[in-house]
């Protein structure tokens, strides 16, 4: 994680949340390299951030060591919400970077109880968490009532990087909820189906719109 002073140009960023008279000069920019983690499970919540830009996945690991990716943010957002809400002192989740990500860090224990007396602020808190509510539900249905492959295609469509699906398989035949094998094999069929193309460093998205109408209930906004 790289620290930096906060520009006036993410500063106004604050606003979009409707923090407006709240003297936030302890605000940093954050910046994280792919791969890094942005919040880990279990550990010490050290700031409440405000994404700038960036992708990220959200994942929730078991005692065993097992994970499950929960969804992917692009852009915009609120990481610490819940914990803020639930006065929670350590992250409920992990959100590992997929990209450069950028935020706006906020000293978390600092600024939590001025941020909780904020009423236009967590209002606002209350839309994200709602979101995000909407959100879960929508996953669970896929989770339950979609096929393997169309679990499948809603994932790459999810995780690829311009154009590029990447992600370590064994960690996609956990999320949705399929054998590594069984992965291997919808992975060649697209690919001889002319869907995907494999290439040294992953697949490549060759026919997109194929991918999306095979996820008819795929809401793209979240991806």
């Amino acid at each position: 994680m790289q620290k930096e002073p906060l520009k006036a140009e993410y500063a106004l960023k604050l606003a979009d949340y409707d923090i407006t008279d709240i003297n936030l000069s302890d605000a940093v920019l954050l910046r994280f390299r792919p791969g890094e983690a942005i919040m880990r499970e279990g550990m010490p919540m050290d700031y409440l951030m405000f994404i700038i830009s960036g992708k990220g996945k959200v994942r929730s690991i078991t005692a065993s060591g097992k994970d499950l990716i929960l969804c992917y943010y692009v852009s915009e957002g609120i990481m610490g919400d819940m914990e803020l809400m639930t006065d929670a002192d350590c992250a409920c989740k992990t959100m590992i970077a997929l990209t450069e990500f950028l935020c706006i860090g906020v000293p978390y224990k600092k600024y939590r109880s001025i941020l909780k007396a904020d009423l236009a602020f967590v209002n606002r808190v209350g839309r994200e968490l709602a979101k995000k509510l909407i959100f879960s539900s929508r996953y669970s249905t896929v989770i339950a009532l979609h096929s393997g492959e169309e679990r499948l295609c809603s994932y790459i469509l999810q995780a690829a990087r311009g154009g590029i699906f990447c992600e370590i398989l064994t960690d996609v035949a956990r999320s949705i909820g399929i054998s590594y094998r069984h992965l291997l094999r919808m992975l060649s069929r697209l690919c001889e189906e002319g869907v995907l193309l494999k290439e040294s460093n992953g697949y490549r998205i060759l026919d997109e719109p194929e991918l999306i109408r095979r996820v008819p209930d795929l809401d793209l906004e979240q991806v």
